[in-house]
Order: structure tokens, then C-alpha cells, then sequence
């Protein structure tokens, strides 16, 4: 039962159809490979929404879609799960779709993304649906939007819900340009450090701390910077500290990569929305990320509130 108190969370994003192969060998170019495919929802704003619905926490996804039978699936899966929707069908494209290819260590191999519904999508988009939900007397609101979003809508969206309360996360390091035009109006970046680094135009292999001090400059009210299973680098009121993710490894059982960084989203908002501080609110991420790291997929069956509690 989600507490009285819990904020409710608004995100604006990807919606996908994730299709995720786990190969019972390592992955070679230019031959078949054998593996156990599955199929899922997808996208960052959607693993976040679907994550906050496990914990919890009241949440709507906006997001578009094609008019094929891949948006009926994810319309029905998603509000199955508890998930309200403002969804948007485009006509004429297909919903978007993600394929991962995963060696049997858990690791990424490669990933392609059809996304065009969103990339191609004009800038007013979703301004009637967002003007609409800024305007309900629930103004304690958390927004949260990828950057999946073309930079322009980006730019609309943190005009109409005003400075302060917007959480994004960079997605990749080609789409986190996209955010630089609304680094001020942020509330909180979530990054890792390949992306803090095309953000800050620092080199890839620069030092974390040199990257968390490079984006303390940028303007940004806050962050948290990952750095795989290095130290969490986090910016909160004018201070950065670092926190250690749980231990990793073949003994804890990592079974794939898929949604963990998003899981640690979903775990930091979650206790955001119940109340606490920013630096208070990363262990209950790095927990979240630590059981999706244990499970297939981008959302972990044994993710609940509960379970964080723990931490």
C-alpha cells in the first residue's frame, strides 16, 4: 500500500519493447549465436515508472507510441503494473524498439534502438498533457524526464514545470548533450561518468573526482555520477561525496547490466518522494541497482520498498 505521505512522480520519456538475448556463449561477429531471448517494456522513463510502481510510489508515464500492436501490448502490460498513462500515438511510426545482445558474464555486447517515434517527434508534442498536469493542486510533484527527448522538448518541458523540480537522467553519451540547455533548471542529474565526461568535454578516462568537480561548474543544483563499480560521486548543496556501491561479482550472482543505472534512479526517487535528502536517498538506489544487477531484464522481481528498507 503506497504511504499517504509519498510524493507522486510524473515521467516523461521512452517507451519501448525491449528485446533481450542472453547468449550461452560469448558473442562472435558474422555468425549465430546460441541464447534465451526475451521480451519486455523498455525505455529509461518507462524502467523508472515500472520500477516506482514496485516501490511503491504513485507514478504516470508520458511517453508516444506507434499505432501498432506493440503499443497495445506495452498500454495493457503497463497498466496491469499499476502505472498510469499519458500516452500519445503517433500514426504512421512504429512504437519504439531496443535490442540487447548480452555475453553469458552479463556484460553488453551491443545494443541497437529504433526510437524514431520520439527522436522525430515535434517539440509541442506533449505541451497540452504537461500544461494539464501542472496545473492539478498536487504541486509537490516530482517531474522526471530522459534524454530521449529531443533537446527541444527538453527545453519546453523544464520552461512549463519551473525551475527546481526536474530530475533527468543523461541516458547515453551522445543523447546528454541534449540536456545542456536546462543543466540550471535541474533539481538532479543522474549520470555516469562517460556521460559526465561528454558533458564537461573532459577526456573518457579522466579522474572521477576531476569529472564530479568539472560538473559542479556546469550550474547543476545536483547530481549523482556513476562510475560503474567505482564510488557514487554526488553533488549535493554546494558539497560532493562519494558513496560504494554494494560488492559485485560472480559470487552475488550478476546475471545482466540491463536497467541497473535506471533501477538506481528509480530507488533515489523513490525515498526522495518519501522525505529524504538527496545523499540520504542514494543507498536506497545502489540497493535497487544491486538487485537488478542479480536478475534478467531491466526490472528485478524481488524489488520492493521493503527490500530497500534493509539498506
Amino acid at each position: 500500500m503506497t504511504p499517504a505521505h509519498t510524493r507522486p512522480v510524473i515521467a516523461i520519456g521512452a517507451l519501448h519493447i525491449d528485446t533481450i538475448a542472453h547468449a550461452r556463449e560469448p558473442i562472435r561477429p558474422e555468425t549465430s549465436t546460441p541464447a534465451r531471448l526475451a521480451s519486455q517494456p523498455g525505455g529509461v522513463a518507462t524502467n523508472l515508472a515500472r520500477a516506482l510502481a514496485r516501490l511503491d510510489t504513485p507514478v504516470r508515464l508520458v511517453g508516444t507510441v506507434g499505432d501498432d500492436s506493440a503499443a497495445e501490448l506495452l498500454t495493457r502490460r503497463l497498466t496491469g503494473e499499476g502505472i498510469l498513462l499519458s500516452v500519445l500515438p503517433r500514426p504512421g511510426f512504429a512504437t519504439g524498439q531496443y535490442l540487447a545482445l548480452h555475453d553469458p558474464s552479463g556484460a553488453l555486447a551491443a545494443a541497437c534502438v529504433d526510437d524514431r517515434v520520439l527522436a522525430e517527434a515535434p517539440a509541442d508534442l506533449f505541451d497540452d498533457l504537461v500544461t494539464g498536469l501542472v496545473s492539478t493542486p498536487a504541486d509537490d510533484t516530482i517531474w522526471f524526464a530522459d534524454a530521449n527527448l529531443p533537446e527541444a522538448m527538453l527545453v519546453r518541458l523544464a520552461g512549463r514545470i519551473g525551475p527546481g523540480r526536474l530530475i533527468a537522467s543523461a541516458v547515453s553519451e551522445a543523447k546528454s548533450a541534449r540536456l545542456k540547455p536546462v543543466l540550471t533548471a535541474l533539481d538532479c542529474l543522474m549520470l555516469n561518468r562517460g556521460e559526465a565526461a561528454a558533458l564537461t568535454g573532459l577526456p573518457p578516462d579522466a579522474a572521477a573526482q576531476h569529472l564530479a568537480d568539472a560538473l559542479a561548474q556546469t550550474g547543476l543544483h545536483s547530481f549523482v555520477m556513476t562510475c560503474g563499480a567505482q564510488d557514487v560521486h554526488v553533488l549535493e548543496a554546494g558539497t560532493i561525496r562519494t558513496f560504494a556501491p554494494p560488492k559485485t561479482g560472480p559470487e552475488t550472482g550478476i546475471i545482466d547490466v540491463t536497467g541497473a543505472g535506471d533501477a538506481l534512479i528509480a530507488g533515489v526517487i523513490a525515498a526522495r518522494a518519501r522525505g529524504h535528502g538527496l545523499s540520504d536517498a542514494v543507498p536506497f538506489g545502489l540497493e535497487a541497482a544491486a538487485l537488478t544487477l542479480a536478475s534478467t531484464g531491466a526490472l528485478a522481481e524481488t524489488l520492493s520498498w521493503d527490500a530497500l528498507r534493509r539498506v
